[in-house]
């Protein structure tokens, strides 16, 4: 992030506008896909704009992830929140354990706790272990013990509570963008963005195959379900959203030409067209073995990324 300033507000990405954090990384990760050198315009504290170039060329197959921006030092702009529950996930530990929303967390295993971002650290740094919470509940206080759940991100293991910060609503619009768009535009918005997966899933797939990828990135049914879970907790938009992606790559995947899926199928029908007679028998059997060879060789890769996320971390 060389060139870059704490206050910087990013306003475009080679042209591209951009409104939200989600925006920004996902321009990052395609050009960081495709090793490019990208053209950031942004607007710094003095309200001046400069364009600073990023080079992603440099970086190995195993950094194209999802905290990338993370890696390249980008931090996202977060007000000070205090340590007060604005949401607790049902089913959660935090549930488990009795807090509720609006109860002020002082302490952690006697550690003073004065922001919901030390409060976050803190909880992040044990999974699996219990920690006694210093709790002020409308002037009550008390104390209750707390086990992190145990997850998973970007093969790191971390501890989660389920919890939201209550986020006052002088913060809200430090904090929240809100995108809105006409009914029309929504449909073309929709139509670009599953193209743009689409391609994105493709290449990954591409360079996976080339060994620029690291085969790690394929997930398998367990880590989507726990994904799916983790959505879920997140609330029903990012839960759909979840599904809009999975339900996307599952076409990506099922259009490969890999004889026994869809794509293998209209892969015989052109040959069919180009030699004006239908594919031999002996040439589809061939075809099946190769392809149940090659789906049996991708979910063996799937199912160890699995296990590798849930017992090697």
């Amino acid at each position: 992030a060389a060139g870059f300033l704490a206050g910087d507000t990013v306003r475009s990405i080679d042209g591209h506008a951009i409104a939200t954090w989600q925006e920004f990384r996902w321009r990052m990760l395609k050009g960081a896909l495709q090793k490019q050198a990208l053209a950031v315009e942004v607007l710094n504290v003095r309200q001046q704009i400069a364009v600073l170039k990023v080079d992603l060329g440099g970086l190995g197959g195993d950094e194209v992830e999802s905290d990338l921006l993370e890696r390249l030092g980008f931090r996202l702009y977060r007000p000070k929140l205090p340590p007060v529950l604005g949401k607790v996930m049902p089913g959660s530990a935090a549930e488990t354990a009795g807090l509720v929303a609006g109860d002020r967390v002082e302490s952690a295993d006697g550690e003073a706790i004065a922001s919901w971002e030390s409060l976050v650290q803190y909880i992040r740094a044990r999974p699996g272990r219990e920690a006694v919470l210093g709790i002020d509940r409308a002037g009550r206080k008390f104390t209750v013990s707390v086990v992190p759940e145990a997850a998973s991100v970007n093969n790191e293991r971390i501890g989660r509570i389920g919890v939201a910060p209550d986020v006052p609503a002088d913060h809200a619009d430090q904090v929240f963008v809100r995108v809105s768009y006409g009914l029309f535009e929504s449909l073309g918005r929709s139509i670009e963005k599953t193209w743009d997966i689409s391609l994105f899933s493709l290449k990954m797939l591409g360079k996976m195959l080339i060994g620029e990828v690291s085969w790690k990135h394929l997930s398998g049914p367990v880590t989507i379900a726990d994904y799916a879970g983790q959505s879920a907790q997140l609330g029903w938009l990012s839960y759909v959203t979840f599904l809009a992606l999975i339900s996307i790559s599952l076409g990506v995947l099922n259009l490969l030409p890999i004889p026994l899926l869809d794509g293998g199928h209209l892969m015989y029908y052109c040959l069919e067209i180009l030699k004006g007679s239908p594919v031999s028998e002996r040439t589809m059997e061939l075809g099946q073995r190769v392809g149940l060879t090659l789906l049996l060789v991708m979910m063996a890769f799937a199912f160890y990324n699995d296990l590798n996320r849930l017992f090697s971390i």
